[in-house]
């Protein structure tokens, strides 16, 4: 997909809300300002020219009622979750929809929702919670932690560091290891290939990589001296009484009140539970309801105090909420650049005012957004079960400019969702394209059948099962039943979090020795170049 420039839904999202704002974190203070910043001396860097009095933000809480109901209706999706929190406090938390499209089961406040690429800012929290307790720092080299961990530069592997992975400047390519994980390789399997991957600059490029991040964060439980899912709970979820998050995914899939993945078809939504994240944990694999997840914004935005009391010290915090990296550069002179902190995007309102964020998402059904404003200490999560549209983005935008403004801006959703779709649109060569016709005949298939491999997706075994062409592929050995299209050309329709509905790949068997095919090429899996294999 990356050579068509087309990244996997979370990649896109986040970029695009850093966009919403231009990215510049000045000094912070412990105890946020009151609404009223005529009236509270703050250094020039903190300071807002628009004050925001607290009765607008009173009208825009009342107003999220009807906000999500109308989001609800305009995206088709089966439900939602929406929760806020202001000095503190949870002012507002609420389900909306269907926790699944085939039962009359309703969404609350404390229905667990896949998180997906929200557990980023939510890992970095624990990491930062182990840099406050000595353990690590952020800039601990990842070579000390997981001396098996390498990447295809031995001085960038040694100089790489937990903050290097966090910010995604590692210099791994975008989604590294990714479609490794979609055909079933396990962790340890996709963490030691991406020592095979050639790497752009380090510490100068951004590259979205949630296996580089999963790295980080398991080293970071070696030195904790325990699993990611434990210490995200006993670091993290339990002392803020999290009770409903976990970082495992068979805990979301044991809860009674869940609510489950949905993805388009032809007829609507259908329920999929297809996405098993455990791979990439710190990266996408958190579930959590919109309460929980108020808990944990009051606790960001009050600098890592719980209960008035530190918990994690604000010199461990902050760095994961101040820009680390260039995410999205400017595209004209009058355009804000988007900032990637460690975890957390870090932009600028259009009313000056900083911003902490992230988007997730995954194709297989599950969009999601949190947005903080710490001037206000006002913040916003919200949790879908479909795959991305723009709902839960319109939501946060359109609730943070009636907080600033007093009104929304801008039609959000209709801004996000054709984004969204063309996002999400089938990927491949031949999408769209009609059937030869006349096409060339194929070979004898005996001609194509064989085992074939390369380093970074391991064995391929091309067979005949029924009269036609199929392949095995992955540990598991997965079969996909190939159609011919024309001469050796085939295809199938790949279907994973990184292969649309409705996406096709081309296979194309190439270099004969006299009767048998010694490469086959396929489009799908040719993201990193590594799509042929040979016999």
């Amino acid at each position: 997909m990356l050579n068509k420039m087309r990244l996997p839904a979370w990649s896109r999202l986040d970029g695009f809300v850093s966009r919403i704002g231009a990215a510049c974190l000045c000094a912070w203070p412990i105890a946020a300002p009151s609404l009223s910043a005529q009236t509270v001396t703050v250094s020039p860097a903190q300071y807002s020219a628009l004050p925001v009095p607290e009765e607008q933000v009173d009208r825009a809480i009342v107003r999220l009622d009807a906000l999500a109901e109308d989001m609800l209706e305009r995206s088709g999706i089966p439900g939602l979750a929406v929760a806020v929190v202001w000095n503190g406090e949870t002012v507002y938390s609420r389900g909306f929809g269907l926790r699944r499209v085939d039962a009359d089961v309703a969404v609350d406040a404390d229905t667990v929702f896949l998180l997906a690429s929200l557990s980023k800012p939510l890992g970095a929290t624990v990491i930062a919670s182990q840099v406050s307790a000595g353990r690590v720092e952020w800039n601990t080299p990842i070579a000390s932690l997981l001396p098996w961990f390498a990447l295809s530069d031995e001085w960038v592997t040694r100089q790489l560091t937990i903050g290097d992975l966090y910010a995604h400047r590692s210099g791994l390519p975008d989604h590294a290891g990714d479609l490794l994980e979609d055909i079933g390789f396990d962790q340890r399997t996709i963490l030691e290939r991406l020592a095979l991957l050639d790497l752009h600059p380090f510490r100068s490029h951004y590259a979205y990589t949630n296996f580089g991040l999963t790295a980080a964060a398991e080293g970071v439980a070696q030195a904790a001296g325990m699993d990611w899912a434990t210490l995200s709970n006993d670091a993290l979820y339990a002392p803020l009484g999290m009770a409903m998050t976990s970082s495992l995914h068979a805990d979301f899939m044991a809860r009674e009140n869940r609510a489950s993945s949905h993805i388009p078809s032809d007829g609507g939504y259908v329920v999929a539970d297809l996405r098993q994240p455990d791979a990439q944990s710190p990266a996408g694999g958190a579930s959590s309801s919109v309460t929980d997840m108020a808990r944990w914004m009051a606790f960001i935005l009050q600098g890592g105090r719980l209960n008035g009391e530190e918990f994690i010290s604000y010199d461990a915090l902050l760095p994961a909420l101040s820009p680390q990296i260039v995410s999205a550069p400017s595209g004209m002179m009058d355009a804000r650049a988007g900032m990637y902190g460690y975890g957390f995007n870090v932009g600028v309102q259009p009313s000056g005012r900083v911003a902490f964020s992230h988007s997730g998402a995954f194709a297989l059904g599950a969009g999601t957004s949190v947005s903080m404003i710490p001037s206000l200490d006002i913040g916003i999560v919200v949790l879908t079960n479909a795959a991305p549209v723009g709902a839960a983005e319109a939501i946060s935008a359109t609730f943070l400019d009636e907080v600033q403004f007093g009104q929304s801006t801008r039609d959000w959703f209709a801004g996000f969702s054709p984004m969204m779709a063309q996002i999400m649109a089938p990927d491949g060569e031949l999408v769209g394209v009609a059937r030869p016709e006349d096409p060339d005949p194929s070979r004898p298939l005996a001609s194509y059948t064989a085992s074939y491999e390369n380093a970074y997706f391991g064995a391929l075994e091309v067979v005949v099962r029924d009269g036609a062409l199929a392949m095995l592929l992955g540990p598991d050995r997965e079969v996909e039943m190939l159609d011919h299209w024309d001469g050796d050309r085939f295809t199938y329709a790949p279907f994973s979090e990184n292969s649309f509905y409705g996406s096709i790949s081309q296979v194309t068997f190439g270099d004969f020795d006299v009767d048998h095919a010694g490469t086959v090429h396929i489009e799908a899996l040719d993201n990193l170049g590594f799509g042929t294999f040979r016999h």
